[in-house]
C-alpha cells in the first residue's frame, strides 16, 4: 500500500528474491510514480521497471467494502507495506490493533519521512526533504558553494533497502520463534539516511567538527579526487592507503611526492590536499584519458572513468557481468533494468517481468482470496477496484 518510490522499492527488492508481491493501488491509478518521466507514448517506464516481479491490484480502502476486502487478505499474508503520512490509516479504521485482529503475525512497514512519534511525524516528505534534513546534502557540493542535490532520489532507494532489510529481518525472527507476534515497523527515510552519516555525532561532539561539502575531495583522506584529462574525459581516483599512495607516486613519475614531509603521510596529505591535488591536476590535465589508464592500470590504482548509462551499457565488466537484464513487458518490447543484487552463487536468479498496469492482477488475485465473481462486481459497483 505505498506509493512513488521509497516502500514500492522495498518490496521490489523483495519481489527480486522469490517474494510473492501484491501491489495495491487506487483504482484511478492516481500513483504519481505512473505520471513521471521517463513516459513514451503514454507508458510509464519508470512505473514499469520499479515496480517489477509484482502482481497488480486495485483497492480502496477508504470504502467500507474495500477496508473488509482488505483485512479478508492479511490471514494470508506477512507483509503490509504502507507509507502513508502518520495516522492515515488509524483515521480509516486500520490502525494496528485492527489489522493484528486479523493476523497476529503481521509485520507493518511504516516507511514515513519523519517517523510515527516526534513533532514531524505528520509532515509531508520528498527523498530531497530527506536528504537535506539528515546531514546528507550539507556534504555535497563544492567547498563554499551551495549544497548540491543528485538528479535522482536517493533519498527514496536508501529508504527502500532499509525497507528490505526491516521486512528481511522481521520474517527470520518470525520463522525462528512459531509463538512470537508481528510487529510495527517504524522506519523512518530521514533516519535510514543518517544512519549511514556515521562518523558525523561523534566528530561533533568529541572534535568540535561540523563537516562540510569539500567539492570532490574528501576531509578524511587524500588524494581523492576527480580529475579531468587532457581529452575531456573527467575520472575519480582514490590513493588513500599508503601502498596505493606509494604506487600512486611511482605512476605518475613522481617519487619526490612520496617522500616530500608534506605528503609523507595520510594525515598530513589531508592538512596539504590542495597542494598535492594541484601537483597531480596538473599531470591529468597533460595527457589523454588512454595514456592515463596506461599508466594507472599496472600499477593496481583504483580509479574510474565517471560513467554514463551509455558507458556502463558499453562496458566490458558489465556485459559479462549481466549487469543490465531484460524485463518481459505484455505492452510490448522487453525493457531493460538493472539486475538482482545481490546474486546467490549456483542459483539461477529470476528474471521479473515489468511492473503491472492498474488492476491487472484483481481477478487472479482477488479469487486466490477467495472472493467470487458477484463479489467482485460488487466491489467494481461501489468503486472500491
Amino acid at each position: 500500500m505505498a506509493t512513488v518510490l521509497a516502500g514500492p522499492s522495498g518490496a521490489t527488492l523483495c519481489a527480486d528474491h522469490g517474494a510473492d508481491v501484491i501491489k495495491l493501488e487506487l483504482p484511478d491509478g492516481s500513483d504519481p510514480l505512473r505520471h513521471m518521466q521517463p513516459i513514451k507514448d503514454g507508458v510509464p517506464l519508470w512505473w514499469k521497471v520499479a515496480n517489477r516481479g509484482k502482481r497488480g491490484i486495485t483497492l480502496d480502502v477508504r470504502k467500507p467494502a474495500g477496508k473488509t476486502v482488505l483485512l479478508q487478505m492479511l490471514p494470508q499474508v506477512d507483509v503490509l507495506v504502507e507509507n502513508f503520512r502518520t495516522g492515515t490509516l488509524d483515521r480509516w479504521g486500520l490502525d494496528l490493533a485492527t489489522l493484528h485482529s486479523a493476523n497476529p503475525r503481521l509485520i507493518v512497514i511504516r516507511l514515513t519521512g519523519f517517523g510515527q512519534t516526534g513533532p514531524y511525524r505528520s509532515k509531508p516528505g520528498f527523498a530531497r526533504i530527506f536528504e537535506a534534513m539528515s546531514g546528507f546534502t550539507n556534504l555535497t557540493g563544492e567547498t563554499g558553494g551551495s549544497p548540491l542535490h543528485s538528479n535522482f532520489p536517493i533519498g527514496d532507494a536508501v529508504a527502500g533497502v532499509f525497507c528490505a532489510f526491516s521486512i528481511a529481518a522481521e520474517v527470520a525472527r518470525l520463522r525462528g520463534d512459531p509463538k512470537a507476534q508481528g510487529v510495527e515497523v517504524d522506519l523512518s527515510a530521514t533516519e535510514a539516511l543518517f544512519r549511514l552519516l556515521e562518523p558525523l555525532p561523534v566528530e561533533h561532539e568529541l572534535l568540535g567538527q561540523v563537516r562540510r561539502a569539500a567539492g570532490n575531495t574528501t576531509t578524511y583522506t587524500a588524494p581523492s579526487n576527480m580529475y579531468r584529462s587532457a581529452d575531456g574525459v573527467y575520472l575519480t581516483l582514490v590513493a588513500s592507503s599508503q601502498g596505493t599512495y606509494a604506487r600512486l607516486c611511482e605512476a605518475v613519475g613522481r617519487p619526490d611526492l612520496l617522500t616530500d614531509s608534506r605528503f609523507c603521510t595520510n594525515p598530513l596529505r589531508v592538512q596539504h590536499m590542495p597542494a598535492l591535488d594541484a601537483e597531480l591536476a596538473a599531470w591529468f590535465a597533460a595527457r589523454t584519458f588512454g595514456e592515463i589508464a596506461a599508466r594507472l592500470e599496472p600499477h593496481e590504482i583504483p580509479y574510474t572513468k565517471v560513467n554514463t548509462i551509455q558507458d556502463i551499457a558499453a562496458d566490458p565488466h558489465f556485459q559479462a557481468r549481466g549487469a543490465i537484464i531484460r524485463l518481459a513487458d505484455p505492452d510490448g518490447d522487453s525493457l531493460p533494468a538493472p539486475c538482482i543484487v545481490p546474486r546467490i552463487t549456483g542459483r539461477n536468479m529470476p528474471v521479473p517481468r515489468t511492473g503491472p498496469s492498474v488492476g491487472e492482477h484483481n481477478d487472479e488475485v482477488y479469487r486466490s482470496f477467495g472472493l467470487s465473481e458477484p463479489d467482485l462486481a460488487a466491489l467494481r459497483a461501489e468503486g472500491a477496484i
